[in-house]
């Protein structure tokens, strides 16, 4: 037997079961059964008394005893259930059967010394099994192990493929685990991590002795997929970095100087001078810089890019910022042009709507390197777009942009340019270090300094005339509101508010204010229009779908009130509510629901009230969506693992990455005598695989 042995020559499979397993579960090889892991475990090595039994009690627990006085009782529409008790010397509980049969009922052990096992259930004071297991013999009622629960299904039960087929199945295979097994990690590695060997531990996470030995086989097996994981993309950064020259930016010259020392209008946050001291360190290498910067809205990471792209022009280089929507990019045109307004440095905007003949003025500034900084959308990346020598391209919102959009962008210079790309949506931590290993990663965790925390607050629809006067409230002190809805006009399908039915209503109540409609069906000179109009501080009221979601920067807007929030996700939530907050002033968010929310609703809800922290509600939306969905429908299959869990197993993941480091610093191409078996392992394992690195 080897792991790549068919399950049909299983014991107990045979052809036409390997065939049945294959089409539910996908097993075709010993290697799938090993590591179809138990959801759970049970322990029946312990005797319980009834007399000892509590409220609170969950688990499912053994007693021996005797069965008496069976009875079937009627109940609903001639429906019948069966009852006996069990008694020890401490006790009576009551055995329950809600489906039985008369064969069952006839075999019953009365008044026989026998075990049973099950969860109790309690109601009136009184204790009850369900459907309990019933075994004559001590030998196999008491288990010196943990028993393995694995997951099933009625179709598979159907076919006698239930738990105890599984444990037969793995009880055989688990006899040849010493000539299946190899070993993988380095010994050093185990032994300074305190790792059990391999062998061991796919047999201990199958049939533990005990809680100790479970928790160290699920530890090794956790480390492995996260350890072989990083290795892969350790190995494509290696690639990466072997391969990508870049042009080394040593000086700090007067553009950086003058604009730091003179214009910059805030002292930089601790977390930005970390992350522009990163972002430094990596420019200066004749290798292409390739960082992901994070940080919340409002953290000051286009202030961080604007430092950035000055770095490069004192080195003689020119930059490209990239926004993925025209209202990102003449925010941040109006940002940047506004901050070198006292400087000689030029800033131009390319968008689709920008007009033929200032295309032409753009192009040939660019050519001749007058222009220093282009920003701009996906117009950037047409052929006709070159650069005289484009230094560094900094891409925002970069998971709205796919790998060969990105690829069109390193290509506009000889040498590829220095790579920054950013997200205002907080991915959490662990799963940033474990997609982005093959990126550099900073992270803006700190907002700048006077900032007052948004407060944010849940109202139902009773509760919408007194939002709406705290909203007048706020107008009247000078300040500005954004609506935003879900949808642009009824649907026949969802039952949510939308834009253009709501937009009636609210010019009726705040009669006599300037009230704007921004969404994504206007055309784009509509659009801006409409942004400026709000911006100017005429208009007091826009009213909005999420195309205002990112890159609308109103100081003066202190309410952002959500109608229907239960339809928006928590990514959302947070990216609308970061449109508010943005001035001196105190600023809210009014989250309005309907009365009858979901579950899942009511922690979005509850999450949104409780923090403004990004990273906390990216968590939360990681345990809600699951990492796939957060990371997108292309990326998702990268965290396709059995026993990693990217939320919970932080400590798991950094130490793995750190072995890694260490191992690819001292012995770059696994050939060392002591890595052997584990590139042989590596090779062997993800060979082929377009997401794992090549090993030289």
């Amino acid at each position: 037997m080897t792991l790549e042995t068919s399950i049909e020559f299983l014991k107990g499979i045979g052809p036409e079961r390997a065939k049945f397993i294959k089409n539910v579960l996908g097993f075709t090889t010993v290697e799938d059964f090993i590591t179809f892991y138990p959801l759970r475990y049970i322990d029946k090595s312990k005797i319980h008394k009834i007399g000892d039994l509590t409220e609170d009690l969950e688990a499912e627990i053994q007693f021996k005893g005797k069965i008496t006085d069976i009875q079937e009782v009627g109940y609903g529409k001639g429906q019948k259930r069966m009852t006996a008790k069990f008694r020890d010397e401490t006790g009576t509980l009551e055995l329950v059967w809600f489906r039985y049969s008369k064969w069952m009922k006839d075999q019953l052990p009365l008044n026989q010394e026998i075990f049973i096992f099950g969860k109790i259930n309690h109601f009136n004071g009184n204790f009850s099994m369900p459907h309990p297991e019933i075994e004559i013999d001590e030998k196999k009622a008491l288990s010196g192990t943990l028993l393995p629960i694995y997951p099933g299904s009625e179709k598979l039960a159907k076919r006698g493929l239930n738990n105890k087929f599984f444990q037969t199945v793995l009880t055989d295979i688990t006899k040849n685990l010493h000539s299946l097994i190899k070993e993988n990690l380095p010994q050093n590695l185990r032994n300074q991590l305190n790792l059990i060997g391999r062998m061991h531990a796919f047999y201990h996470i199958h049939f533990p002795k005990d809680l100790d030995h479970f928790e160290h086989a699920n530890r090794r097996l956790k480390f492995e997929e996260a350890y072989f994981f990083q290795l892969g993309y350790g190995l494509k950064k290696q690639h990466h970095k072997a391969s990508a020259v870049g042009n080394p930016f040593p000086k700090i010259g007067s553009q950086f100087k003058n604009f730091y020392d003179h214009v910059l209008p805030f002292e930089l946050t601790n977390a930005q001078k970390k992350v522009l001291k990163e972002i430094r360190t990596d420019m200066k290498k004749p290798v292409q810089m390739n960082r992901l910067l994070q940080g919340d809205v409002g953290s000051g990471k286009t202030m961080v890019a604007l430092l950035s792209m000055l770095i490069a022009l004192d080195n003689g280089f020119q930059s490209c910022i990239m926004a993925p929507t025209e209202i990102l990019a003449q925010q941040h045109f109006a940002g940047i042009s506004e901050l070198l307004a006292e400087t000689d440095v030029k800033v131009k905007l390319l968008t689709g709507s920008t007009k033929t003949s200032e295309r032409k003025i753009i192009h040939e500034a660019l050519l001749n390197g007058e222009l220093s900084i282009l920003v701009g959308t996906h117009a950037v990346l047409e052929d006709i777009v070159q650069f005289k020598n484009l230094g560094l391209a900094i891409i925002d919102e970069q998971h709205r942009f796919g790998v060969a959009q990105r690829a069109r962008l390193w290509a506009k210079n000889k040498i590829p340019p220095h790579i920054l790309v950013m997200t205002a949506t907080p991915i959490p931590r662990t799963l940033a270090m474990s997609f982005y290993s093959d990126l550099d990663v900073s992270v803006i965790d700190e907002m700048p300094v006077g900032r007052k925390p948004i407060i944010t607050a849940h109202r139902r629809e009773k509760d919408r005339l007194t939002v709406f006067r705290f909203a007048k409230d706020e107008i009247e002190k000078g300040r500005q509101v954004y609506f935003v809805y879900p949808l642009i006009e009824e649907s026949e399908t969802l039952d949510y508010k939308n834009l253009l039915e709501n937009y009636d209503h609210i010019l009726e109540f705040f009669e006599g204010k300037n009230v704007t409609m921004l969404h994504g069906r206007m055309k784009p000179a509509e659009k801006e229009a409409a942004m400026n109009y709000f911006a100017s501080g005429k208009c007091e009221i826009m009213v909005a779908t999420t195309v205002i979601e990112v890159g609308v920067n109103v100081p003066n807007a202190s309410v952002m009130i959500i109608e229907s929030a239960e339809r928006f996700g928590l990514s959302q939530l947070h990216q609308l509510r970061g449109r508010v907050g943005r001035g001196g002033e105190q600023s809210y968010c009014i989250l309005m629901t309907s009365d009858k929310l979901s579950k899942e609703s009511r922690t979005r809800i509850k999450t949104m009230t409780e923090t403004n922290d990004g990273f906390k509600i990216s968590e939360v939306d990681m345990q809600l969506r699951g990492p796939g969905d957060i990371l997108g429908t292309q990326q998702s299959g990268v965290v396709d693992f059995k026993k990693l869990d990217l939320l919970s197993d932080g400590k798991i993941i950094k130490a793995a990455k750190t072995a890694v480091e260490i191992l690819l610093k001292n012995d770059p191409n696994l050939q060392n005598p002591e890595n052997l078996d584990l590139r042989n392992y590596y090779t062997k394992q993800y060979k082929g695989k377009n997401k794992w690195g090549r090993i030289s």
